[in-house]
This record gives C-alpha cells, structure tokens and sequence, in this order.
C-alpha cells in the first residue's frame, strides 16, 4: 500500500509549488500541478447547478488538433465566487459559490477560452480580441487592459471576428507579475509578455519566437517558431508555453529570453496540457527537463497531477500514482547513471474512462464519461460517484466546494452540506427585447427579400445603433450578424439587449469601430447593411471601405433605406483566376494567370477542417476554385467553401469515393489524375463506374454519364477526365496494369495510371462524339487539351513499373521503355491533326496556347514510377507537330508554365528556346512538387513556402502548418487557399487547418 508522505524538504526534483488561498488559477497555481493542500469531504452533495445559455464553442475540434483547452468552461475561485469565461458568448462571469446565480459580468470583443486568473482584488482574463483585461474581481469593473500585437487587425477563425493576434496563451500570475501571450500563426508574430500585476506596466516583450528558422518535422528548416494555444506554465524561473500540437517552448522567467523549442527532435509529442513537476514537466503524455526540455520519461498518461513526493497520472481506465525515484541507466557506451524518474507505486480503476483529474491532501478527484469519482488517496478506495450532464472536463477545489464543469455548458458545486432542493440556475431568454420594432422588422423583410441572402452567411450591420436591424435580421435568417458603431453607449445597449435575446456572440456580435475605417478583413461579407443609412443616409459612412469588406463573385451591398436603395452585388476580384484541374487546366500549365496573389503573405481565415479527408500520402485529388468557391474533395464526401471567409456552403455525399488513395502508397494523383473537374458552374466527378454532373451553386446531382465499354465490348472503367468547350473528356483505364506503390506496402487495385482509349462526350446529351483507341497505351499525365485540339501520348506500357513486376528475373537487363508516338487530334472531331514518332520520350504533356507550344517532360519527382527518367525536355510546335528544341536538363518536380518560362526545381528555361535562365530554387523537404500564379511559385518547404517571382529572391515559409504530398496550394481567386491534407500525419506541425492567405502590404 502506498501511503503518502508529506515532504518539508526540497526534493532533488524540486518541491510542491506553495499553496494559495481559493483556486486562483486553472489548476490551481502557476505550475498547473492539478494540487491545493486543502481537504475536501470524502461525501458530497449537489449544491447547485449552473447551466450556460450556450455550450461552448471550442476554437478547435477537429481529430488529433491536441488543443481541448476550452471545451468545457473552466473555473476559478475566490472569495467564495466562481469565475469563468465565455467562447459562446464573449464574457467573464462571476457565480455565487453559495448559491450559484450571477453576480456580474463583463463583455469582451471575442470569445473568452481560458479560465482567469486572480491575484488580490484583480482578475485577469484574455480573449480571442487580443487583450489581455485586468478587472476588479469583486464587481468586474475593468482596471485596466494591455493589448497582445502591435496593430489591431481582425480576421474570421472558425467562424469568428477574432484579432489576427487572439490572446491564446492564457494568463498566469507569479511574483507579482502576470503573463500572457497573443499571436496563433507563427508567421504573423507571436507576442509574450509580463506584466505588474498591480498597474500594468510592462516588464518585458518577447516578439521573436515566431520569426525564428527551427527545424520543423523531418528536420526540415524553415522560418516558423513557437505559438501560443494553451495555459503558460512556470516553475524555477522557467515559463513554458503550449505552441499548439508540438511540444512547449520555454522562456527566461525574468527577462523573456528564449530557451528551447525542440519542435524536431520530439515529434510528434506534444498538446496545450503543461504541469510542472519539480525539476520537470508533463506534456503529451512524456516528462521532460525544466531547464533543458529534454526527454526524461514516457508515461503516456492522459493527465498527471502533482501530489507530495510524486504525481498521478490520468490513463483512459485507471489512475496510477507514482514516487519520485533514483533509477539506474546504462548508456550507449555501458557507464552507468542515476536519473530521477517517477516509478508506480500504486492504481486505481476508473469508470467511464478519464477526462480529467485534479488532487486535494486527502482525495483525488477524476472525471470520466458524464461521471465524477473520488478516490482516497491513502489506499486508492473509491469513496463518492457522481452523475454529470456532459463529459466533465474542468475540475476546481475551494472551500470545501468542488466544482465541476462539462463540454455541454454545465457548472456543478458540490459540497457536504449540498442543498435538500438544489437549483438549476438558467438566464431567462428576453422574446422582445425592442418592443415594438416594426420599422426595422419591415426594413428586414425587405432587406432578405431584396439581397436574396438569407442562408449561412456572414452580415455586416455598419453604424448599427441599438442592433434593433441586426436583432430582427437574426429572427429571419441563420445568418452570423457583425455590427458595429462608433458610439460606445450605443455598443453596450445593443450587447445587452441581444445578450437578453440569447443572440449574443452565437449569432450577433457587436463591436466598437468607426463605420468608415474599420479593423474587418477584407472580403468577408455576404450581405452589408447599415441600420444609421436607413435613418441618416450614406453621408456618414464609407462606401469604399463597405467594398472592400463585400464578398466578391456575390456579396450584396444595400446602404440606405431597404426598399430604395440599390442592390449592390459585387464581381470577381479584378485581375484575379480560377483553378479548374488537377494541374490548374486542361492544358495542365500548373500555373494559373492569377495576377493578385504575390508576396508577402498574411491570413485573411482559417477554419477546422471537419470533412474526413484521404490520407495525404494517398496524394487525393487537388481542391479546385471556380467563381468564388473552393471544392474539396473528401474521404466520403465533396464540399464547397466560400474561399473568401470559410463558410462552408455545401456538402455531397459521395461514401468511400476516394478509399483507393486513403494509404500511404505515394501514387495518387501523381500517376492516376485528378477524378474531378468544374466548367461552368458544373462540377463533373467519375467513381470510376459513372460520372457524375453536380451543381456548383448547391451540390445538387443534375445528372449522370455512363462510362462507353471498352474495344472488345467489356465495361469501361473511368480514368482520365476533364472539361474543355462544350465536351467531356475521358478515358478507358486499362485496369489490369496496376503500378506497384512508392512509399508503403498498400492496395494499388484502383489506382488507374494508364487507358486503352480516350474519348469525348457531349456535356448536354451525354452521347460519345468521338474515340480514340489506343495502339499501346495513353497516361493520364500525358493528355493535354486545347481550345481545338488534344493532344496525347500512345506508347508502349512500362511493364517495370508494374506491381507484378519481377526484378530478380530481369537481373542484368537495361529497363527502359519503349518511344511511343505523339498525336495531335481535332478536339472536335477526333481527326488526326499531327503525329510524330520522332524519339517521343516523354511522360507529361502540357500545353501554352499563347505561344503555340506543346512541352514534354518527365515526372521525376519524389517517389516517382521508373518509367519517370530524369533529364529531358521537348518542345514542339503545337499547331503542326515540328520539333522547336530539345534540351538535356535535370530537374525534380512537375514542370510548370508560367507565360514563356518553364519552372521546375531548381531552375528556369526559356519557353521558347529551351535556353536556361538565371533563376536558381531550392526548398527544404516536401514530397508535393509546385504550383504557380503569374507572380508566385507555391509549395511545401518543410510548412507553407512560396517564393515572389516579381519582388524577391527568398524563399518565404508561413509557418505553424504543413500541406499534403503533391497539389493542394492553390493560388487563385487573389489568394493562397489550403484547404487541410495533412489526414494521418501526427507529426508536430502546430496547427492542422485549411486556411487562406491574402498579400498583404
């Protein structure tokens, strides 16, 4: 039996931190131990229960984001008050601990996902607004409040108008000095700071940890630092902070210094979850050295709580509870040492699993599936259980109180006395909180009726008074509403009016801005209103400004009174492109005429991805743009997002349609192409069996092409496919040559890289106009199409390539395929136009109208098929098939043609001569290969890089995040879309999100 000891004495690992009164901060004390030395009766009661108008709205909850720090509404006490923050409805809030019901509260700008922290009569609390707000605790007066960044900027982060800079690094009190940090995405800046707890003045910045060159994941180098997502931490001088999903980075208490982030070296360890313990500290599941955050131990615990001489550890069905120990060790070299490790001692047994654990001088207290379960820490007995609405996830002890909070926006007190009829506390929700409003209900009506918006979206309310416009637009539709007005008086009546309606911060937020210069992003709006225009007309308000927050390709703008004013819909963003292939067109450029995009580049939103996605070495298919839409393609389903602010607008059930490139087998697109494709509004998609004809504007199936049979009359599989004029292309594949994998052993069946015959097919009435038999064979990557002719490769198969394929049986023989024959064909007839036979070596086609020329090159990329000999390239006249030059070049990623240069890793060649040019490129490790716009090359180096093919010479990183394994950056539509392809990698990237970037200036 284990029995505890209480040490007086600093142990060789270090000693509990001192115990505070209350709970003061998230589990308890600056070094998050999880401990108070207070005791806790072994019997409880419910006193009360708390429950929130609104659930939480976690910042992240897509699989494996190792970031659950606001799921549940965690609590602090003092003074017998409970405090907690809002990420619903933007708020702190103070509970009476006797009796449960409020005592006050205070508005922030964003959502509030970390419980405060108290020093004396302060609070201190941070929002996704960026600011860190000092309050007096007693009455929530505010005190005073430091914001993160140096500008203030908002973009939409999951959906939600939150600083560029969201305060994520939650506060933390130590010796008089309160800590927090502002910044998510490394690339933008990541801000530490400590401050007088007392006045507020600033005791040091740190701004560099997110500028800093660090080996990411495979040791690659790239210009991406440390983050903030989490609850800091401190102990002997050492401030840790949680950096997202990769282990923390440490700072110099005193003076802000950094120390170590070993970002590479522990992937894929890490998560928001830090607790000091003596000389070390717990994250994801591993002990580590406080002073040199080297590995000491793997646990591979849930949780782990600091308890006198040791820890317990949280486990999906147990608790085991450990003692710091002297443990021999033997090195590489047979010597032998001494390490301080933590070694089991005793278990206990859980029930429902664990979410959470905290421990008192007599208990330790665990929280499983809607449960709660006391155990007596002397001999491990279980003495209380409690049913919970909800997965408990926050714990706090104070005053012989235990309060309990869960992922459904429950707050439970519990104590020994408890109450013989305990209370539910709920806020009443107010259904008139205007009155009689009925000028502005018909201004609605006429608004939604008028602008045709009225699903998913996001309003814009400029000058918004009272938020009476706002508040009857929600009523009427399941639009997201922003309001904003100049006037502070004005902002806290329309807060608490909506916030009476239970609208507040889930579907109207309201901000304190100047109508004509605003800190929105661009973009953004599907519909912009002005309450002050209905009343006052436009002559206080921008226009200008208003347009640059109008959504292109059909954000509505309706200034003034509804039923007069104009109906404003806006266009494309001028200068701006699409992305309608696999390789951007039919012609497969891989480089769009976007003109926009360039560099630098900045966040304009980001957003969970929650479509189930194929694994990233599968290589699936590339995300598409067209009109303003991005088209994602999932594991079980297709999506469409608006590209311009995330929302995702609809989805199309398609189960298993891409089950053949969930794997890791590096083929995928590479070889196979692209199943989809968009022209017009339609979205065509092949399951290899059919085609389908899909709704652009609402995902709707308008109909389906059945595949032709093959040329001895079996069933035709679908390969190839694409969109050009009035026709459909495809192919026939040849199912029976099937390409062994690159990477891991995986099921290759479906992965279709070869046809016998390729064909075109009338969009309108589905009958085949022409078809071309293949001689030998045709390879997806070597169809090309213009606006009046295909042109294709048919050349003998590369039977090495094959999976089936037996080496050992062709030991000593020169494997090389066989010269095919280069055809050009009437892309309305399919009448031969041109052939060559001439040494046609190619794998890859692709096509420059503009300069009327045919390129044909290799593969040789990572991973690449034997077939995809590197070296070459050709070029020849596209309208009449004469060769224009042939050129010995060694290259590794997919070329592209971006006006009359060839771009591929690492270098340039001249369109037109083949001549090479002064352009030298190299990128850190990335197994996708380039994509490009008319000003930017696009690519993974090591996390997001680009280089600004205008303006400068570097390689830029957007760092914190990885792309997938070939294409899935897309520079179109005036921005850099990435839509989240890192499925199945645990490794430390510290977000996993889609995302798009914009220039910045």
């Amino acid at each position: 039996m284990f029995v505890v000891v209480i040490l007086t004495l600093i142990l060789s690992l270090g000693s509990l931190p001192v115990a505070a009164e209350g709970w003061p901060m998230f589990r308890a004390d600056a070094a998050r131990s999880g401990y108070t030395d207070q005791s806790l009766p072994e019997q409880l009661k419910l006193r009360w229960t708390y429950a929130a108008r609104h659930a939480p709205r976690p910042a992240w909850q897509a699989h494996d984001t190792r970031m659950d720090f606001d799921h549940a509404y965690q609590t602090v006490l003092s003074d017998e008050t409970v405090y907690f923050g809002s990420s619903a409805d933007c708020k702190i809030y103070a509970l009476d601990a006797g009796a449960g019901e409020e005592k006050w509260s205070f508005f922030t700008d964003g959502p509030v996902r970390f419980a405060p922290a108290i020093w004396k009569n302060r609070l201190f609390a941070v929002s996704d607004d960026g600011f860190l707000y000092c309050l007096d605790k007693n009455t929530g007066r505010l005190i005073w409040k430091k914001y993160g960044a140096n500008e203030e900027r908002r973009i939409l982060g999951n959906d939600r108008m939150i600083s560029k800079w969201a305060a994520r690094g939650a506060p933390l009190v130590d010796n008089d000095t309160v800590y927090f940090a502002a910044g998510i995405w490394p690339s933008e800046g990541i801000f530490f700071h400590a401050l007088d707890a007392e006045s507020g003045a600033e005791k040091w910045t740190n701004e560099d940890s997110g500028d800093m060159e660090i080996l990411q994941p495979h040791s690659a180098m790239s210009k991406s630092g440390a983050s903030a997502q989490g609850y800091l931490a401190a102990g002997m001088g050492i401030l840790l902070s949680p950096t997202g999903r990769a282990v923390p980075a440490a700072f110099d208490e005193q003076n802000g210094h950094f120390k170590y982030f070993h970002l590479n070296k522990y992937s894929p360890a890490g998560g928001c979850s830090i607790v000091v313990a003596g000389r070390g500290f717990f994250n994801g599941g591993k002990i580590f050295d406080l002073q040199t955050g080297e590995l000491i131990q793997d646990l591979k615990a849930k949780d782990l709580v600091v308890i006198p001489g040791g820890a317990a550890a949280l486990f999906d069905k147990k608790i085991v509870v450990y003692q710091w120990m002297d443990v021999e060790k033997i090195d590489r070299k047979g010597k032998k040492y001494t390490v301080r490790q933590l070694q089991e001692t005793a278990s206990m047994e859980t029930e429902n699993g664990g979410h959470a654990m905290i421990a008192t001088n007599n208990l330790i207290i665990a929280g499983g599936s809607e449960s709660i379960q006391t155990f007596r820490l002397s001999n491990q007995e279980t003495t209380w259980r409690a049913a919970v609405q909800g997965i408990p996830k926050g714990l706090a002890v104070a005053d012989g109180k235990l309060i309990v909070s869960t992922d459904q926006g429950m707050i439970y007190c519990f104590d020994e006395e408890g109450s013989k009829a305990p209370e539910t506390i709920r806020a009443d929700i107010d259904e008139s909180p205007y009155g009689d409003s009925e000028k502005f209900a018909e201004q609605a009506e006429t608004i939604i009726e008028r602008s045709g918006v009225r699903h998913n979206g996001f309003c814009l309310d400029l000058g918004c008074g009272d938020g009476a416009l706002a508040y009857e637009l929600a009523k009427r539709t399941d639009l997201h509403i922003y309001a904003v007005d100049s006037d502070p008086e004005m902002v806290k009546t329309a807060r608490r009016k909506l916030d009476a309606a239970g609208l507040y911060g889930v579907r109207v937020t309201v901000h304190q801005e100047d109508p004509r210069s605003m800190n929105y992003p661009d973009y953004f709006a599907d519909l912009i209103v002005s309450s002050r225009s209905i009343q006052e007309g436009d002559s206080s308000l921008s226009i200008q400004e208003a347009e640059r927050m109008q959504r292109p390709w059909g954000g509505v703008m309706m200034i003034g009174d509804a039923s007069t004013c104009p109906v404003q819909v806006r266009g494309p963003l001028e200068k701006s492109d699409g992305w309608t292939h696999q390789y951007y067109n039919p012609a497969n450029t891989l480089c769009s005429n976007d003109a926009v995009v360039q560099g630098p580049l900045g966040m304009l939103w980001y957003k969970d991805n929650t479509l189930r996605m194929a694994q990233r070495h599968g290589r699936p298919p590339a995300p598409l743009f067209h009109r303003g839409k991005m088209f994602i393609e999932g594991l079980d389903a297709l999506r469409a997002v608006d590209a311009y602010n995330g929302r995702i607008l609809w989805e199309h059930p398609l189960p298993g349609v891409l089950k053949q490139y969930d794997q890791d087998h590096l083929m995928g697109t590479a070889g196979t192409g692209s199943n989809f494709c968009i022209a017009d509004d339609r979205l065509y998609l092949h399951t290899q069996d059919r085609c389908l004809c899909i709704d652009a504007g609402n995902g709707e199936t308008i109909r389906e092409y059945a595949v032709p049979d093959l040329p001895d009359g079996k069933a035709g599989t679908w390969g190839y496919i694409a969109r050009a004029g009035n026709m459909l292309f495809g192919s026939l594949a040849n199912t029976d040559h099937i390409v062994k994998w690159r990477y891991l052993q995986g099921d290759m069946s479906g992965q279709f890289t070869e046809s016998r015959a390729f064909f075109a097919m009338d969009v309108e009435t589905g009958k085949i106009k022409w078809r071309y038999d293949a001689k030998d064979s045709i390879r997806h990557n070597a169809v090309a199409i213009g606006s009046d002719a295909v042109y294709l490769i048919d050349r003998p198969l590369a039977e090495f390539d094959r999976i089936d394929f037996d080496a050992a049986k062709r030991r000593g023989e020169t494997l090389q395929q066989r010269p095919g024959v280069l055809i050009a064909l009437d892309r309305e007839t399919g009448e031969e136009r041109w052939r060559s036979e001439d040494d046609i070596f190619g794998t890859m086609l692709a096509l420059s109208e503009a300069h009327d020329v045919l390129l044909m090159t290799c593969q040789p990329t990572r991973f690449s098929l034997s077939s995809e000999v590197n070296g070459r390239m050709a070029a020849f006249h596209a309208s009449k098939g004469s060769r224009i030059w042939d050129i010995q070049a060694d290259y590794a990623s997919r070329p592209l043609i971006n006006d009359k240069t060839i771009y591929a890793q690492p270098s340039a060649w001249n369109l037109l001569t083949g001549e090479k040019n002064e352009f030298e490129f190299s990128r850190s490790y990335g197994c996708g290969t380039l994509a490009g716009s008319k000003n930017m090359l696009v690519f993974r180096s090591g996390t997001l890089g680009y280089r600004d093919l205008q303006n400068d010479k570097e390689l830029k990183n957007y760092g914190g995040i990885r792309s997938g394994c070939w294409i899935d950056i897309l520079p179109a539509g005036g921005l850099v879309l990435l839509p989240n392809s890192a499925n199945g990698c645990v490794c430390s990237y510290l977000i996993q999100a889609s995302i798009a970037l914009q220039p910045i200036q």
